[in-house]
């Protein structure tokens, strides 16, 4: 059974003037058009392929890669407006349709809305919806903390940013957990810290602190190198200084000054931070913080 919004991989059934014919099941082919068809294809290969409604409302096959699947999340940008819906730039000929019933507000030509693409069993047609609410939330967070994930940026507070998790749950990463800049529309990868009682998710951009500062040492040293062997941003630096120059916390900041130093690669005093003799580079790879 084939999946329509989806990646499906399919044998090559049969070759035609205009493309190959692609073995669905059930007596059922597809068509891949000759301008998508790899070099060197024989019948009896398999393709994956994507599958969406042509204009004709026929299953066409693709080696396109849409801006989105069924069962995801994206800001997509209005190409149309007319008596029907809105009409959205998704990456494939055929523009992706979100229904006045499933828009929010009246969408306009050029803008760009997060929308929701999923299968329209009534129609059996690929749609969208931004009424995203409604599509978030459904599935009980099952993650433990340190998880990874996938996460799109949807938007920026006071207290940090909203992202959507695994295109299924609401999460958020708070402002004093970012260390480098994020932007709306970005996927990311982040690592879950907490599932709250509401089935949101708390989230945090690195994994594990022993990780995170053993990175942080290494730029710290490279930095050192990089200024003639001395470095004039202490522990005794304010927190925007060392944001600004390592994009980390002071804690953290001070956990790597602390490693490097227990290691012999550093010495310290209030006004700078200088390479020791033993200058053993590669003394920070392999080892945790507990070393």
């Amino acid at each position: 059974m084939i999946n329509i919004g989806r990646y499906n991989t399919l044998k090559v059934a049969r070759r035609v003037d205009f493309g190959l014919y692609l073995d669905a099941g059930d007596g059922l082919e597809i068509l891949l058009p000759q301008r998508y068809v790899p070099d060197g294809v024989k019948i009896g290969d398999e393709l994956t392929v994507f599958i969406y409604n042509d204009s004709d409302d026929r299953l066409i096959a693709t080696t396109e890669t849409p801006f989105a699947t069924v069962g995801e999340f994206a800001f997509l940008q209005v190409r149309d407006v007319n008596a029907t819906g809105a009409f959205l730039d998704w990456g494939l000929p055929k523009d992706l349709l979100v229904p006045f019933s499933q828009q929010r507000a009246r969408m306009n030509r050029g803008g760009i809305y997060l929308v929701y693409v999923y299968f329209d069993d009534s129609t059996k047609r690929i749609a969208a919806s931004a009424k995203i609410d409604k599509f978030l939330g459904n599935v009980i967070p099952r993650y433990r903390d340190g998880d990874k994930v996938s996460c799109l940026v949807i938007d920026h507070t006071d207290i940090g940013y909203k992202v959507i998790v695994d295109n299924l749950h609401r999460g958020m990463i708070y402002e004093n957990q970012v260390y480098r800049p994020l932007e709306l529309e970005q996927t990311i990868e982040a690592f879950v810290r907490a599932v709250r009682t509401d089935g949101k998710i708390d989230l945090i951009l690195s994994d594990k602190t022993g990780r995170r500062v053993s990175d942080l040492s290494e730029h710290i040293l490279q930095a050192i190198d990089d200024e003639g062997g001395q470095l004039f941003i202490t522990d005794n630096s304010t927190p925007d200084e060392i944001k600004a120059a390592f994009a980390c916390s002071k804690k953290d900041y001070k956990k790597a000054l602390g490693y490097l130093y227990k290691k012999g690669l550093i010495m310290l005093s209030r006004e700078k931070i200088t390479r020791a003799e033993n200058r053993g580079d590669d003394i920070c790879q392999g080892h945790s913080l507990n070393d």
